[in-house]
């Protein structure tokens, strides 16, 4: 009887190591990514009522930017009974909605780009180095907390924080990586890019 428990005790324990041993990849993951500090703002935090059958249930609801300033950015929305609640589910909500974007050796995008959420309609160009992000509302949040630093931004129509932050992030989602990757990486292509620009301000104007 006592060698068959500790037959049996020493199977578990090779049990154990082998578990172990397999989740031990995982753990190293969870702690390389939970190293990573994100920066929070948060944009707005409002008061809802809704009608109910028993009377009127009050909600709040409280939209956060997360960003590392280096490429990552995500917007999130959070609702619950209490402020600290909604605030601790937007700030989930947007670590899960984490997107990558392309930054140039001036810390700006590599090209025009136009997008629209709702009825809000946005324009981001790039912008000479020295120049800072020109933008307002929650536009120049999503930018900063992304890392870019000279940059300009326009709004036009509805002025409503959510979905002017959510078009910044579907236009930053669109902007192509190749750009960043095939011309900013010499200095000749950087002269090429900018001359092929300057012609391009010339034939509009």
């Amino acid at each position: 009887m006592e060698n068959q428990i500790l037959t049996a005790e020493a199977v578990k324990e090779s049990l154990v190591k082998t578990e172990n041993w397999g989740n031990l990849p995982r753990k190293r993951n969870s702690s390389r990514f939970s190293k990573a500090k994100y920066e929070e703002k948060i944009v707005q935090i409002k008061r809802v009522t809704k009608v109910v059958k028993g009377g009127k249930k009050m909600t709040f609801r409280a939209i956060v930017i997360i960003g590392d300033n280096l490429r990552k950015v995500g917007v999130g929305v959070g609702r619950a009974d209490d402020v600290n609640l909604a605030i601790d589910k937007a700030v989930l909500h947007g670590k899960k909605n984490l997107i990558s974007v392309p930054l140039t050796y001036n810390s700006s995008i590599p090209h025009v780009i136009e997008s629209s959420f709702g009825a809000c309609k946005i324009m981001i160009r790039p912008a000479a180095e020295g120049s800072g992000i020109i933008a307002g509302g929650s536009i120049k949040t999503v930018l900063e907390l992304a890392g870019f630093k000279n940059l300009l931004a326009k709004q036009f129509g509805s002025k409503n924080i959510l979905n002017n932050a959510k078009a910044t992030i579907i236009a930053l989602n669109k902007l192509n990586d190749k750009v960043e990757l095939g011309r900013f990486q010499s200095l000749r292509m950087r002269t090429f890019y900018n001359k092929i620009m300057k012609r391009h301000h010339e034939n509009n104007v």
